[in-house]
């Protein structure tokens, strides 16, 4: 491992954000693995600040003494993310940031290939790293957010070959009772997947942003070799349009859907004319069936604003469910424009 100097240049690569919580381990894992997988620098970021109450309650002389203690206790929690990275064999930058962390890391955006954060930290000092981020930062965010769960797991079976030899990943989830974070120190765990099966999902809604999610999807399915999914949810239309005029049935929905997905993956596959995609429409809710297919997704992309569906829901509430019940990491797509989308058209009807 390359212990880099501290910096604020713009080769920040993937930015994992810590605090020192088992969660944010396991999320400073993914975030090794894939930028070791994307050969780029991985930054480890801890950010603190005093409460605004604590402050306004304090003299300079007290201020300054609890900011001591915060920045303390802070680069306790660089050296334990030091301690669970020291076998990671790629280049690392490990920062200590004064401010809130939610603003921390959307600055760090604007500059960053990847931000990585838990969907929750640690309740008191440096909790709000990975409480209220997991839910602000995705909307916000000038790069994709990737959101690893609690229930994120590389287990001991899933190794990489290289010069030295098998790795294997170790992970708390596999030992019942354990204290994962001191478990995962113990083991000296180098954060390396070998290649994934498992396909990546692209839950799409038919909006610009949700085409745009798709694109990057489908990037992301071709440089991990394997297999993208196109999902779109359908809530049942018979219960929606009981009171309509005239019937409209399921199954009649269902292949109109199926029809508009399969001129999606023509679309995709045009840009990427190697990658094997598969498209399914589920009857349901759009947060339950985006959780269900986190549990054999390897990665699931969404985009930050759509119709109400897939990507529309994580501006609102309904985005709290998708991040605390999903079982895999969850990538959001920030806003931006792309070319492709324009002749999304001449490949067929479109959502």
């Amino acid at each position: 491992m390359t212990d880099a100097p501290e910096s604020t240049s713009p080769a920040a690569g993937a930015v994992v954000g810590v605090d020192g919580s088992e969660q944010s381990l396991r999320a400073a894992h993914w975030a090794a693995a894939e930028a070791h997988r994307r050969k780029m620098r991985l930054t480890v970021l801890t950010a603190y600040s005093m409460p605004a109450f604590a402050a306004s309650s304090m003299d300079g002389g007290y201020a300054m003494m609890d900011d001591s203690g915060l920045r303390a206790g802070a680069e306790g929690v660089i050296d334990q993310a030091k301690e669970f990275l020291r076998d990671y064999p790629g280049e690392v930058a490990y920062r200590i940031e004064p401010g809130d962390p939610s603003t921390v890391l959307l600055e760090e955006s604007r500059t960053a290939e990847l931000i990585v954060i838990g969907t929750r930290g640690r309740g008191g000092f440096l909790g709000r790293l990975l409480g209220s981020v997991s839910s602000a930062l995705p909307a916000h965010a000038h790069s994709p957010v990737v959101l690893v769960p609690l229930q994120y797991s590389s287990r001991a079976e899933n190794a990489v070959t290289t010069a030295t030899g098998a790795i294997p990943i170790v992970s708390a989830a596999d030992a019942p009772g354990a204290e994962p974070p001191q478990s995962l120190l113990d083991q000296g765990a180098t954060p390396i997947h070998e290649r994934d099966s498992r396909p990546v999902v692209a839950g799409v809604d038919g909006s610009d942003y949700g085409r745009v999610a798709a694109l990057t999807a489908a990037r992301e399915a071709s440089e991990r070799q394997t297999s993208l999914k196109l999902v779109c949810a359908l809530p049942p239309v018979s219960a929606i349009t009981m009171w309509a005029p005239t019937h409209i049935d399921d199954a009649d929905a269902v292949e109109e859907l199926q029809g508009k997905l399969y001129a999606g993956a023509l679309w995709l596959n045009y840009h990427y004319p190697t990658l094997h995609i598969e498209y399914e429409v589920h009857s349901g809710t759009s947060v339950d069936v985006l959780v269900e297919q986190t549990r054999y997704a390897q990665l699931t992309v969404l985009g930050t604003r759509g119709r109400g569906g897939f990507a529309g829901m994580l501006l609102g509430s309904t985005s709290q469910g998708v991040i605390q019940h999903a079982e895999g990491p969850l990538m959001v797509v920030p806003e931006e424009e792309d070319r492709r989308i324009g002749n999304r058209d001449e490949f067929g009807p479109v959502l």
